[in-house]
């Protein structure tokens, strides 16, 4: 391995790392870090379940846990088979609102969202919504999340609005995050779309992305876009 590849490794394991620890309580897989060379993260969270601060609950999936007053937090079996229907059940409501750092709360009944018509039966207890676009099948979890909370308006963040506007910025901001979600979003309800692009703008995503969102749009329409009315540019994407 030459000087280079080393450091390369080296700060990835190190960005893979503080990335967990800031994290809290969470579930990883290697598309997590889709800004990060995919070999380096792959040793980065071999080395992290080997120094014993992941779990493998299953293949491809990590378990960082937090201490309680009765001792380390324990995954659940719920959580490890809703984690593992990841094409086609993605977080929605406080539970994307926690995926995204945006909350530190767990719900009670953890909540989803499907592509399928119907409820998973290998998850139990957990709210699911059904029939959500089928573009979504192609996201992954921490995108799909995006949407749910835009859908939401943001009303699940503990954040300021302007930390969970700057918190949303960050996520989109990672690799090709931006462009995967806008490509999505296409079937996903006008106001979606609308508080996107509003991201989008302001955070100088690809223009062409950000144009078809605006086109996407009735010019006569107006939208709630609840806490996300902060965004810089809400007026120029029809916040009411």
């Amino acid at each position: 391995m030459g000087r280079a590849t080393r450091r390369r490794t080296t700060g990835t394991a190190a960005t893979v790392r503080a990335r967990i620890k800031q994290k809290g309580e969470h579930y990883w897989r290697h598309s997590d870090f889709p800004d990060l060379p995919a070999p380096a993260v792959s040793q980065a969270l071999h080395r992290l379940e080997r120094a014993g601060v992941l779990t493998n609950v299953r293949k491809g999936l990590y378990y960082h846990g937090r201490q309680t007053a009765f001792g380390p937090s324990i995954p659940t079996r719920s959580d490890i088979n809703a984690r593992s229907l990841r094409a086609s059940l993605q977080p929605a409501g406080l539970t994307a609102s926690n995926v995204l750092g945006l909350t530190t709360q767990n719900p009670a009944r953890p909540e989803y969202a499907t592509t399928s018509g119907r409820a998973p039966t290998a998850i139990r207890g957990a709210i699911v919504h059904t029939r959500r676009p089928s573009s979504r099948a192609r996201l992954t979890e921490l995108e799909g999340a995006v949407l749910e909370v835009l859908r939401e308006r943001g009303r699940t963040s503990d954040l300021s609005a302007a930390d969970t506007i700057r918190r949303l910025r960050k996520v989109l901001g990672q690799g090709e995050t931006f462009d995967r979600v806008a490509a999505a979003a296409g079937e996903e309800p006008p106001r979606v779309r609308a508080m996107l692009g509003a991201l989008g703008q302001e955070m100088g995503a690809n223009p062409s992305a950000v144009a078809r969102l605006r086109r996407s749009l009735n010019s006569l329409s107006r939208f709630d876009f609840g806490r996300l009315r902060e965004l810089r540019h809400s007026r120029e994407w029809q916040a009411r």
